[in-house]
């Protein structure tokens, strides 16, 4: 056990070190992300929580204008870290697979990637907590069309609703709209050219 423990070199430990410092890096910023769009949620569902409880139509509509301003100033804020964060998954996807091709399917494999692995699945997460904002928004005309404003609100509330779906409030990078559906289709094509791109070059 000594031996072993002498046959570490200085560029060894610097190395081990240098990895764990980027992947905390990696690991804290995906976590103050998921922190900042778990907010924006939470915000979405209080709108429909005074929304429940006061039952003015007016009110809502001014309400949702300051969320969805609020939405928009947040998503700007973080959108270089989301995509900073969402390269590394691009980047590291063929990269693990083409691990896993050259060392083999073993228990022994699977230890020595498994902190990878985490970060990995730490980060995809990160993006379908984001992708889950705009689900969020895109819920809230159905839940006001549900309630009961009184007799002869049916048009105000008709125009609410459509006020609401118009204003397409979500998850938004560089003005794209990101919805869990697209997080999805983008996770399966990017893995075949992960696992294509790996078996290129195993080859």
């Amino acid at each position: 056990g000594v031996e072993r423990l002498h046959s570490f070199c200085p560029r060894d430990i610097v190395h081990a070190a240098s990895i764990s410092i980027l992947s905390g890096l990696v690991l804290s910023a995906s976590f103050g992300v998921v922190y900042v769009c778990r907010a924006l949620t939470m915000m979405v569902e209080m709108f429909c929580g005074h929304v429940t409880c006061r039952l003015v139509l007016s009110e809502a509509v001014h309400e949702w204008n300051l969320l969805q301003a609020v939405l928009r100033t947040a998503c700007y804020s973080i959108q270089l870290v989301f995509l900073s964060l969402t390269a590394t998954i691009c980047v590291a996807a063929p990269l693990t697979v083409l691990d896993v091709q050259s060392l083999g399917i073993r228990t022994s494999t699977f230890l020595s990637m498994l902190p990878g692995l985490l970060i990995l699945v730490g980060l995809a997460r990160m993006v379908f907590v984001a992708a889950a904002i705009s689900g969020s928004c895109s819920r809230v005309p159905c839940f006001i069309n549900s309630l009961s404003f009184g007799h002869g609100s049916e048009r105000a509330r008709q125009h609410t609703i459509d006020y609401i779906v118009s204003s397409a409030a979500g998850f938004y990078v560089h003005d794209v709209r990101l919805n869990t559906e697209m997080v999805l289709k983008f996770m399966y094509i990017w893995l075949v050219i992960a696992v294509g791109l790996g078996s290129h070059l195993g080859g």
